[in-house]
């Protein structure tokens, strides 16, 4: 099978399999095959479920010959972040404690997608414990370091390694990855791909592991904004099974949201004159003249002043190590591969609770200054990451903080996650021959508006259909 198709968007791989032009159980089987094949070589793949997914393949073929059709993902393969159960297959969280753990029950989203037709192919590779405690090196992963398409001595970014890589890479049509402070929206810019971090509480994450009840979310990682969209409006919705559930539902109807022409766009110029690299800079300044051109002007702005990186360390930290008490007390967490991450569990324990409450209660004023800040704009949009993909034998801990330096909106992924906002990742370029990407965010539940401006921008821009030379 051609390539081409292999990284056609949900729409195209659905209207061929609607004509009959490809079966469901062909495409199948080269997804398969590409995913088995270049899934080790990057490091991306946790498990295959071939036997599972050819027959559920040759069912879907029969309801495409009778016209029974269910909707834009029906027979398309994907692939999930391996802390989405599947019931009476391993489910390892990526770390070497949990390698041969088993549920159950099955995601509530895996079954949600599967009730529409799409096919799940496999599990991706991920961060042991999506990251809970904090790791050095790439390498923290069951599998081994994710290894980017664009160039293999390079990181897919974490913790939704495997996720970013797979879909880059045309194993699968796309994949669901998860997103605690960064680990949807950094794999997406590291990877060329389109990433969503939905509205908190719009997702269920019953069947998910836990990291920190209060931050988690889960969300695809696509080759378009639309093709974000058709996976959102099928995960998302109200769920008895996930206490924190908004109970709200996504239509995607990006015609019925607000005229672009009337949205206003709020940037900081530091981002793009100061903090970027240097190499970086001129991608980012003509994605920054795209935008401009499709909202009702650019206006600059600053994000409200709050320690959101300490914030989201304490909250995390505090969460994960009571999530993971039973792992840390035993004495299984020295079974990680990252030490630094065993230690930050560890210390996790000790954080007092006043510590925490307080950054929580800090959470709300953030919250709060964000109303505020999204009445003089709809949208802000910044760079998804400020580096190019980072080599997978640096430390990841590093700081890049200059005395001095302005801050522009180098908070926003973290703040975005303190206050349950959403985000789009939209590749917009390359630097030194890895791609690079701006972030979309927007008021809660304006999932709608931010996947128009970026289905807007990728009808402007190409390159979202850029590809790895794999």
């Amino acid at each position: 099978m051609a390539d081409d198709l292999l990284y056609a968007t949900i729409g195209e791989l659905n209207a061929k399999l609607q004509k009959r032009e490809v079966s469901a159980v062909e495409l199948t089987s080269a997804y398969l095959d590409r995913l088995e094949k270049l899934g080790p070589q990057h490091n991306a793949l946790a498990l295959s479920f071939r036997k599972a997914a050819l027959k559920k393949a040759k069912y879907i073929d029969r309801d495409f010959k009778i016209e029974r059709l269910r909707g834009p993902l029906q027979g398309i393969p994907f692939g999930v972040k391996d802390l989405l159960a599947v019931a009476g297959s391993p489910t390892t969280w990526g770390a070497k404690p949990y390698a041969t753990q088993v549920f159950d029950e099955t995601a509530t989203i895996v079954k949600k997608l599967e009730s529409t037709g799409a096919i799940l192919i496999g599990k991706l590779a991920m961060v042991e414990l999506a990251g809970g405690g904090g790791y050095r090196y790439p390498s923290a992963s069951l599998t081994g370091p994710g290894l980017n398409p664009w160039n293999r001595e390079r990181w897919t970014g974490g913790s939704s390694s495997g996720s970013g890589a797979a879909v880059a890479a045309g194993m699968v049509g796309f994949a669901l990855g998860s997103e605690t402070s960064g680990s949807i929206l950094t794999p997406s810019a590291y990877c060329g791909v389109t990433g969503l971090r939905p509205t908190y509480g719009l997702v269920s994450r019953a069947g998910a592991m836990a990291l920190s009840w209060t931050l988690d979310k889960i969300g695809p990682m696509c080759r378009s904004a639309q093709d974000c969209g058709h996976v959102l409006a099928t995960i998302a919705g109200g769920d008895r099974g996930d206490p924190a559930s908004a109970g709200k539902s996504f239509y995607y109807a990006p015609q019925y949201a607000r005229d672009i022409k009337e949205v206003r766009i709020g940037f900081a110029p530091a981002d793009y004159d100061v903090l970027v690299e240097p190499s970086m800079r001129a991608a980012f300044n003509e994605a920054l003249t795209v935008i401009k051109g499709i909202g009702n002007g650019i206006v600059e702005t600053a994000l409200p002043d709050f320690p959101y990186s300490a914030l989201t360390g304490t909250i995390i930290t505090a969460e994960a190590a009571s999530i993971f008490e039973q792992l840390i007390t035993s004495g299984k967490v020295d079974e990680l591969a990252d030490q630094r991450q065993a230690q930050g569990l560890r210390a996790g324990l000790e954080i007092p609770a006043k510590d925490y409450l307080k950054a929580m209660r800090i959470r709300t004023l953030v919250q709060e200054a964000f109303r505020e800040l999204f009445g003089n704009t709809e949208i802000l949009v910044a760079p998804a990451r400020y580096t190019t993909a980072t080599k997978i034998t640096d430390p990841l801990d590093r700081s890049t903080n200059v005395p001095g330096r302005p801050k522009g909106m180098s908070g926003l992924i973290a703040a975005g996650n303190l206050a349950g906002l959403p985000a789009l990742s939209l590749p917009c370029g390359f630097a030194d021959g890895l791609p690079i990407a701006i972030q979309l965010v927007g008021r809660p539940f304006s999932e709608n508006l931010l996947l128009k401006v970026g289905a807007e921008f990728q009808a402007r821009t190409d390159w979202h259909r850029r590809r790895p030379p794999v």
